[in-house]
C-alpha cells in the first residue's frame, strides 16, 4: 500500500519495527491517520524521559533530534537539555495547556515489554501512560501515543531501563524523529493545500 493510502487508514494502534526499510514512512503515515482533520488545530509532541537512564532517555532524544530539524508545522517539548520527567511533568503539561488552545498533543514514551517486541515502534489512540513500568503514579498524556519497546519488563524494570543498550535507543530514536519529520511536511502541505481552497472558495 503506498504512503498516500496509508494516510487515511484508521487503525486502534500500530507496530513498527525500527529497523523496517519503510519505517520512516509507516510511521508518517500512521501519525497523519491519527492527526485531526481541523489542521488551525495546534500539534503538540510531549516527549518523557530523562537523559539520566540510557532505556529512559527515548523520548528527550527524540525532541532534541526533532528540535534540530526546526519543524515548521508541530511544536515540540522535552529534550535532553531540558528534560519533562517525574518531577516537572504535571508543570509542564499546565504550561502546554496555557501556550496553545485546545492542542492536539502526542506523548512519547519508551517502555520495556516482551523480549519478542524489543525494538518495536507503537503508535495508537489514547495517552501514554509515563511511570507504569515502574510503579510511579503520573499524569496520562496525549491525545494520541508514541512509545518504543527499548527493553524486556517483569523483573528490576527501572535497573533494566538503567542498563538498556544506548545504541539501540538511538537507532529508535532516528527513525522516530525522521518519521515525525516526514509527517510534518506532508501535513504542512495538507494544510497549505486546505488554506489555497478556503481562499479560493472565497473568491468566488
Amino acid at each position: 500500500m503506498n504512503l498516500k493510502a496509508r494516510i487515511f487508514e484508521r487503525r486502534t494502534k500500530a507496530h513498527i519495527t525500527h529497523d523496517d526499510s519503510y519505517a520512516v514512512e509507516n510511521i508518517a503515515s500512521e501519525l497523519l491517520a491519527f492527526m485531526p482533520t481541523i489542521v488551525s488545530r495546534p500539534i503538540v509532541f510531549v516527549c518523557i524521559g530523562t537523559d539520566r537512564s540510557t532505556g529512559d532517555s527515548l523520548g528527550p532524544l527524540i525532541g532534541t533530534l526533532l528540535t534540530e530539524k526546526r519543524l515548521q508545522s508541530f511544536h515540540v517539548y522535552g529534550t535532553l537539555e531540558e528534560p519533562i520527567h517525574a518531577v516537572n511533568l504535571t508543570e509542564r503539561l499546565k504550561e502546554i495547556q496555557e501556550t496553545h488552545t485546545n492542542p492536539f498533543v502526542i506523548g512519547i514514551d519508551a517502555c520495556l515489554g516482551r523480549i519478542k517486541n524489543v525494538g518495536v515502534i507503537q503508535i495508537g489512540h489514547g495517552p501514554v501512560k509515563p511511570g507504569a513500568g515502574v510503579n510511579k503514579e503520573l499524569p496520562a498524556v496525549g491525545d494520541i501515543h508514541i512509545t518504543g519497546i527499548v527493553n524486556i519488563s517483569g523483573f528490576m524494570e527501572f535497573f533494566v531501563l538503567q542498563n538498556t543498550r544506548l545504541h539501540l535507543v538511538m537507532k529508535m530514536a532516528k527513525t522516530i524523529a525522521d518519521g515525525i519529520y516526514l509527517a510534518s511536511l506532508l501535513y504542512q502541505k495538507t494544510t497549505i493545500e486546505e488554506k489555497t481552497a478556503d481562499v479560493e472558495r472565497e473568491l468566488h
